[in-house]
């Protein structure tokens, strides 16, 4: 009897032993990705999306807003040194012409699809959301084909869709000019009946009206979105593309309607900014991951220099960045600053959800 009461006293000690040294992996710095920025240079509205064998993959804006290209790597900090692949290039006339900007790269039922925003080659601003398609396991092989416009409910400035699936339902979130409200884009949510389709009419949650969201211009796009500790977080990007650009966020109960605009809280100040003490300037257009051990890492883009000369939208120096996000004690994301370039951003408490 006292041998078998020590043996499942070692036992209890031994599994007791091991799940701490689990959690304390989990926890530790030195498991997460030592993330130096910035990560790609002179790529802009950066999404990173991770496919279900961990590999990483990131689309952006080029300076020349010529064409999709990709990029393949087995870390977030590989994708700086990865080979891009150009899966798309604009079209010499017509529709999808100019302007190419903003792609997201989702893998949904078994295909891959391509959002992006594009002007018409004979009137540049005259720019629309399209989508392509590709059934090739690897992105960056197989044929990419054009799905044509992503049809929002009226024609009008629309640009930097992204998509997402909460409790059995798919859903397009994007930006767009509403003739009838003073500014340049509102956030708008739909849901969707098939990747290209929405079945249910736009619903706007957001129009830019607080200070901080009107320098330059109103704006309020480029949304992203995580779920996390009940609630549902869709981060956007106001104001116009310098130094003024931040990001702000809107907060609903993962339980509530979120097609009901009332379901979602906006943010009185902005969440993630411009900071002279690490020289980073116009931070957002983000979108956000994970590293290999779970913890939520923001990619966003931002200069590394205040003033621009001319427009800010032929200024090449946009990079994109990355830094893990911390969670308060309240279960909501604290995204701090933008860490300085070459500084290893910190990756101590991001396990803790």
């Amino acid at each position: 009897m006292r041998a078998r009461a020590v043996a499942r006293a070692l036992l209890a000690t031994l599994v007791v032993t091991s799940a701490c040294a689990r959690a304390s992996v989990s926890a530790s710095p030195h498991a997460h990705e030592r993330l130096v920025n910035p990560i790609v240079r002179q790529r802009a509205d950066p999404h990173v999306s991770r496919d279900s064998s961990g590999r990483y993959y990131l689309a952006a804006t080029v300076p020349e807003y010529d064409r999709i290209e990709l990029r393949s790597a087995p870390t977030i900090q590989a994708l700086g040194a990865a080979t891009p692949v150009v899966v798309w290039r604009k079209h010499a006339t017509g529709a999808m012409g100019s302007h190419i900007w903003a792609p997201e790269l989702h893998r949904i039922d078994g295909k891959w699809y391509i959002y992006f925003a594009a002007g018409a080659a004979d009137s540049v601003w005259n720019i629309r959301i399209y989508a392509l398609e590709n059934a090739s396991a690897d992105p960056l092989r197989g044929e990419w084909v054009e799905k044509g416009q992503v049809r929002t409910g009226w024609e009008s400035f629309a640009l930097d869709a992204t998509t997402f699936v909460h409790r059995g339902t798919r859903y397009l979130l994007w930006a767009q000019k509403d003739p009838a409200i003073r500014g340049n884009t509102n956030l708008y949510i739909a849901p969707m009946r098939d990747p290209t389709t929405l079945s249910g009419p736009a619903v706007r949650l957001s129009k830019p009206e607080l200070p901080w969201e009107i320098v330059g211009y109103w704006v309020n796009e480029g949304p992203a979105v995580l779920i996390r500790h009940g609630r549902v977080f869709l981060t956007y990007s106001a104001s116009a593309t310098d130094a003024n650009y931040c990001m702000g966020m809107l907060v609903a109960s993962d339980t509530s309607d979120l097609l009901d605009p009332r379901s979602w809280t906006k943010s009185a100040q902005p969440v993630f900014r411009s900071s002279a003490a690490t020289g980073q300037w116009g931070p957002g257009h983000n979108s956000f991951t994970v590293d290999a051990g779970g913890a939520d890492v923001m990619v966003y883009h931002a200069r590394s220099y205040r003033d621009i000369a001319g427009d800010p939208l032929h200024d090449p120096n946009r990079h994109t960045r990355a830094q893990y996000v911390r969670w308060r004690a309240d279960g909501t994301p604290d995204f701090g600053e933008p860490v300085a370039d070459g500084i290893a951003a910190p990756a101590t408490g991001v396990a803790e959800r």
